[in-house]
């Protein structure tokens, strides 16, 4: 595939959020202020893309039984890869890289931009547990694993982008709603959370009109 339609499509037709319905818990939470949407989009554009390219290492050089899996050539004569197939670790080691990732994000928020961090609360160390970011990681695997390591990897740092830049764009587009939605009549029962993921589906039926534009 293309690497501009991978992009397009992962950030308008298979958009982790409102297609695969993964990473609903910050959506929901931090996409009541645009400025903090903004922040925790940007953290999880570079932890996923952070995260994907790690990982793709991580997969293909230690744990997947290939002749490139480093314990296999450091055997020595006598053994097989087969014999080093640590796969059953993925989800354990893909879950340490983005801890790693974003721990980082939080440091870094916490001395530079105090308030950002303030504001995103327990929603930025969730980025940890966020089934997007692990999503991402999974997929890379199971959809380009069996490419040639120049253009699985290539694949996976697009996909890591684009799922990326796709919750950003629609956690953005939610805060806005929500913030006008703070300053209208909204009936008592539909106040906060109800009413959000009803914009939210509303707003997953307008994106499925994009779908057929990323064709080949």
């Amino acid at each position: 595939m293309n690497y501009a339609l991978l992009f397009i499509s992962l950030v308008l037709i298979n958009n982790f959020v409102l297609a695969k319905f993964l990473g609903l818990c910050p959506f929901i939470g931090v996409s009541k202020r645009r400025s903090a949407a903004v922040g925790m989009g940007l953290a999880v554009i570079f932890v996923m893309t952070m995260a994907s390219f790690v990982t793709w290492l991580m997969y293909h050089f230690f744990l997947a039984p290939t002749e490139h899996n480093v314990f296999y050539m450091l055997a020595g004569s006598g053994a097989v890869p087969a014999d080093f197939n640590f796969t059953y670790l993925q989800t354990v080691v893909f879950i340490l890289v983005i801890a790693t990732f974003v721990q980082t994000v939080e440091m870094f928020l916490m001395k530079v931009i105090p308030s950002l961090y303030e504001s995103l609360g327990i929603y930025l160390p969730l980025i940890t547990t966020n089934c997007a970011v692990m999503g991402v990681a999974l997929l890379n695997i199971k959809s380009f694993g069996m490419m040639s390591a120049g253009k699985s990897l290539a694949h996976t740092m697009v996909q890591g982008v684009g799922a990326g830049v796709g919750f950003l764009l629609v956690l953005y587009l939610m805060s806005g709603i929500r913030e006008v939605l703070d300053r209208t009549d909204v009936p008592k029962a539909f106040k906060g959370v109800p009413i959000a993921f009803i914009c939210a589906a509303l707003m997953a039926l307008a994106f499925m009109g994009f779908a057929g534009l990323a064709q080949e």
